[in-house]
């Protein structure tokens, strides 16, 4: 009787137990879903905020006009970096890369539609030795009935090599005459640099503003030394071997009828001190108003802003300058000019810059008002865009000329009742006192309403600022305006760069002159089209 009552004493302790590790078990389960149900949700409301972001970027990115400046610049690049913090939020949460194994057990097999990786690029198979014998029963005639492939994008270090190009030498036993083959031409003279080396540091330097100092701390990581002054050396020699084609992509630029001129400020290295030297750009954009010329800048610096340097770089060409209020472009629309005078237009985006200011820092409602209307041109200017001049006159001068006429009256109206000192009565005088430049774009379909263009092609020019500091001379500010001229032009025409001047700098010396144009990025790149097809 006592044995049977020790075990049945011993089975309800053990039932107990049993039931306590039950209700452990089922705890830590409930504690795990909760926990994953709360990563579900964080990662859901953490990617529902990245879509709305993705969304708004797309939308300014689109945004031709009044988002490209201003505060939508700054709002832009805010956004971009709210959008980056978002997504490694959301990966440093993700349930697969929780501590708590519980947490990871219950995650849900994540799948954001990601897309495949490119087909052309080269795989490497690593296949997983596959069991010998069967885990269940332990046999071993065993049979592939398929496989799972998962791939990883994976890089590989820059490597280098050296090209030994041999000429070998022959004797005649005839006439005991030496013969060899000719030298090979080199990218630059007296240089043993190949032209993907070279166009590589060039689009390191004027695309990724990285300077010459920091790109040969960086080869020297990679075990390659090149000192800071062979780097320099062999820039100044691509940039004299280069000079024909800055100077077609010059030609190409004036011979346009309208053209976008802006310039930004470089600091230049003098002695003891830096000055603000300038680089000017004039852009041939033609796609606004249906043109089919190439889209091409040509840049040129000068060490100050007198008003003499447009003057000098336009010297017997005659148009249209689109540009803002600088007083520097008033010489070449004077009378008498030879040629001809060139016909100013002015650029609302600079114009409504100011108003904007005002709206959003003293929220003046005359302002805002000013910037709602100026908006309201633009808009209606959208629906034209890319289509013939002739299209554009018409359509400007049924919907667009009541808008601005509207405006303008407003606008004078307003001023009246205002001080002449309030800011509000100085920005709306930019527009009255230059409303001939401002309303000429109504009576000719190439004129566009911004000289976005422009400011466009120096906007990597700012970001370049912050990197390399200064130019070192004046002659380092004109090789930057000729390097500049390439690269920028080559991204208008979606070429890209560092491929076409490592072509360009392997064929330049060996192509003749009648050729030449052969070489800029639009033959380049319809060529390259054709050569891809044909390969297809």
């Amino acid at each position: 009787m006592t044995g049977d009552t020790d075990d049945i004493i011993a089975l309800r302790a053990a039932l107990a137990a049993a039931e306590a590790r039950a209700q452990v078990a089922e705890l830590r389960a409930s504690t795990a879903e909760t926990r994953a149900t709360d990563a579900e949700a964080r990662a859901a409301s953490a990617e529902a905020q990245i879509a709305h972001l993705k969304h708004l970027i797309a939308r300014m990115r689109q945004d031709r006009f009044g988002a490209s400046s201003e505060r939508g610049r700054r709002l832009l690049a805010q956004l971009e970096l709210e959008l980056e913090e978002l997504e490694t939020t959301l990966a440093e949460d993700a349930p697969e890369n929780a501590t708590d194994p519980a947490v990871r057990a219950t995650a849900p097999r994540s799948n954001r539609g990601r897309q495949p990786l490119r087909a052309d690029l080269p795989r490497e198979r690593v296949v997983i030795p596959a069991p010998t014998h069967c885990p269940c029963c332990g046999g071993d005639r065993l049979s592939k009935l398929g496989e799972s492939v998962t791939e990883t994008l994976e890089v590989i270090p820059r490597q280098f090599k050296v090209i030994q190009t041999v000429r070998e030498k022959f004797t005649c036993r005839d006439c005991e005459s030496i013969t060899q083959p000719p030298a090979p031409f080199h990218p630059i003279a007296r240089g043993r640099a190949g032209p993907w080396l070279l166009s590589t540091i060039l689009c390191d330097k004027f695309l990724q503003h990285l300077p010459l100092n920091r790109q040969s701390e960086a080869f020297a990581r990679e075990g390659i030394d090149l000192d800071t002054s062979t780097l320099a050396g062999w820039v100044g020699a691509c940039t004299a071997t280069l000079a024909p084609l800055t100077a077609l992509i010059r030609a190409h630029v004036l011979a346009a009828q309208r053209l976008h001129a802006d310039d930004t400020t470089v600091p230049v290295l003098a002695k003891g001190r830096t000055v603000t030297g300038r680089l000017w750009n004039y852009v041939r954009d033609d796609g606004p108003f249906g043109g089919v010329a190439p889209s091409a800048v040509w840049f040129r610096y000068s060490r100050d802003r007198k008003g003499e340097h447009p003057v000098d770089h336009l010297t017997g060409w005659t148009g249209i300058v689109q540009s803002d209020a600088y007083a520097g472009y008033n010489t070449l629309a004077k009378p008498g000019r030879q040629p001809a005078p060139v016909v100013s237009a002015g650029c609302w985006a600079h114009g409504r810059r100011g108003l904007f200011k005002i709206a959003e820092k003293d929220k003046a409602p005359l302002a805002i008002e000013a910037v709602r209307r100026i908006d309201a041109i633009f808009e209606a200017e959208r629906a034209i865009n890319g289509t013939s001049a002739e299209h554009r006159l018409a359509v400007r001068q049924t919907n667009i000329v009541p808008l601005v006429e509207e405006l303008f009256d407003w606008m004078r109206e307003c001023c009246r009742r205002m001080s002449t000192k309030n800011p509000v009565t100085q920005a709306m005088n930019y527009f009255l006192r230059r409303a001939d430049t401002f309303t000429r774009f109504l009576t000719d379909g190439r004129i566009c309403l911004s000289n976005n263009a422009a400011e466009r092609a120096l906007r990597g020019i700012a970001l370049g600022r912050k990197a390399w500091l200064f130019a070192g001379s004046d002659r380092g500010g004109e090789r930057a305006a000729a390097m500049y001229s390439l690269i920028v032009t080559s991204r208008l025409n979606n070429v890209d760069p560092q491929a076409w001047l490592a072509d360009v700098l392997t064929r330049i010396n060996d192509i003749p002159n009648p050729r030449l144009h052969e070489l800029l990025p639009w033959h380049w790149k319809a060529l390259h089209q054709d050569h891809n097809t044909i390969a297809a």
